[in-house]
């Protein structure tokens, strides 16, 4: 079933380049749902409180080089893979309900990057995790530019030129990876059999003085993939330029792709680097969340204020995994999964609000509202999500974190308490700013009804059931994580012993008391 998860996006891509232009966006998406059917299928029959791979995958590939075939699921990528299938269903039907140039060859890169995102969750070999990391970037790479949108006029870039620096950005960074995973085996090997294999790998060791520079060619990786602080470059013009469908799955799912990867890789493999070079990680971290959180509130263009905040929410996530403890990495799966159910309905009311008003600027909206209540009741359930309302799943992800963070390292834990202050001003900012202000033009502050859609309130009823549905048990996540993160996170601590209670653990204990 894990094979069937993998490439039925791509067989309905392929199959979709020789329908009739009317049908192949039903097509693809029938195509996702059958992706997130197949996931829905596997996430029941996961057993929870087992901390190894399941439903795996493993075949020889290339012999004499060590590479396999390999795939898994665990509490690591569970959620990720779900929340993979969801954000491309609601992506793919947005699309579809919109008229799309070249829509055979649209909706099959869109079908392409869900493969080969899902491809890098479930890779358990370290060369074919490399492999499916930089496939993501073909499809998007021709997305972006083909069907982008042309800032010269307003003196910004072409969609061609944002996408060519998006690519320069995230190909020295996954060619410094590759180089990466290929000294990690041969290093690793020790002169005996090279394999891959991660699991393998972390069971051989690799010594401490190639940990240390090994490490940063992951991490180069990861954090331009996120992105972090310094280098976030390529994120301004590539999210103006990206069209708003292809946004809502690139901005909800690929940017945890790097965190995902130092949970699945460095962490494991590199534990004496990354205890080393904890401290030089959270520092990016903090600056994500602060530089983030600060062009979040100065921004007018509404993609980049859901933009920034992205690099702030990474930001969290980031310190909640080098917190080095289970539950600040129980946190970072939590919020990984969270952010991706907030940023694309997010972005799929950025488009609606275009579409109804003709301008992505914050200073010209507003008054929707009145005009259309149904969709600023959405958008305030999305909104308080965001800002980490309690009671909210973010809410909990974020105690997770800096839960982890007050354990591990008190002062970080303190500075990252302003992005949550921060988060809650440009949230509420951008919401008010386009529901409830004045508008600038009298001439379109009309009484005629901009209401949304049933069709767009068909994509996204779901995501926002799920926003409300993790608020009332995120546990849902918690448990079946758990038991994977505390492996993982052991793995940098003293003689592999648990850094922390389990989530699962402290509720055993508390019941008890």
């Amino acid at each position: 079933m894990i094979n069937a998860l993998l490439w039925v996006p791509l067989a309905f891509g392929f199959v979709g380049l020789f329908l009739p232009k009317r049908a192949v966006g039903w097509w693809a998406t029938a195509g996702a749902v059958a992706t997130l059917a197949i996931g829905v299928i596997m996430a029941f029959g996961f057993e929870s409180g087992a901390a190894g791979l399941q439903d795996t995958v493993n075949t020889t590939w290339i012999s004499g080089l060590g590479v396999d075939y390999s795939l898994g699921i665990d509490g690591l990528n569970l959620f990720l893979v779900l929340l993979t299938a969801l954000l491309w269903v609601g992506g793919i039907a947005f699309a579809a309900f919109r008229e799309q140039e070249r829509p055979q060859l649209f909706f099959f890169l869109m079908l392409a990057a869900e493969t080969a995102t899902l491809g890098s969750f479930l890779a358990q070999d370290l060369l074919l995790f490399v492999l499916f990391f930089d496939l993501m970037l073909v499809p998007f790479y021709f997305l972006f530019g083909g069907w982008g949108v042309d800032r010269s006029a307003e003196g910004g870039p072409t969609a061609p030129q944002a996408t060519l620096k998006m690519m320069i950005y995230t190909l020295i960074g996954s060619l410094l990876m590759l180089v990466g995973a290929i000294a990690t085996a041969i290093i690793s090997a020790h002169g005996g059999h090279i394999t891959f294999s991660i699991e393998a790998i972390q069971h051989q060791g690799v010594p401490v003085g190639s940990q240390r520079w090994i490490f940063w060619f992951f991490a180069a990786a990861f954090l331009v993939k996120m992105p972090a602080f310094l280098v976030h470059g390529w994120m301004p013009d590539a999210y103006k330029a990206a069209p708003l469908p292809v946004l809502v799955v690139f901005s909800g799912v690929l940017a945890k792709v790097g965190a995902y990867g130092f949970l699945r890789v460095v962490l494991p493999l590199f534990p004496a680097a990354t205890s080393q070079f904890q401290t030089v990680i959270l520092l990016v971290a903090l600056a994500s969340i602060l530089y983030g959180s600060v062009m979040a509130f100065t921004q007018t263009n509404i993609r980049l204020i859901a933009g920034y905040s992205s690099v702030a929410q990474l930001g969290f996530i980031t310190a909640g995994i080098f917190a080095l403890r289970a539950d600040g990495s129980d946190g970072a799966i939590l919020q990984m999964v969270n952010h991706g159910l907030v940023v694309a309905p997010l972005f799929i009311i950025i488009a609606i609000l275009v579409e109804r008003t003709g301008t992505e600027d914050l200073r010209s909206m507003g008054g929707m509202a009145m005009r259309a209540p149904v969709l600023a009741a959405v958008f305030l359930i999305v909104a308080l999500a965001t800002l980490a309302m309690p009671g909210s799943a973010n809410f909990i992800g974020e105690f997770y974190i800096l839960n982890g963070l007050f354990q591990s390292k008190i002062v970080f834990a303190f500075i990252a308490i302003s992005g949550v202050a921060m988060s809650a001003y440009y949230a509420l900012r951008l919401y008010i700013g386009t529901m409830h202000n004045r508008p600038p033009s009298q001439q379109n502050h009309g009484i005629a009804s901009r209401e949304i859609s049933l069709r767009d309130g068909i994509v996204l009823a779901p995501l926002v059931l799920c926003i409300l549905g993790l608020a009332l048990y995120p546990q849902l996540i918690l448990h079946r994580a758990d038991p994977s993160v505390q492996r993982s996170v052991s793995a940098v601590t003293e003689g592999g012993a648990p850094s922390s209670p389990s989530s699962s653990e402290s509720e055993e204990l508390a019941v008890t008391k």
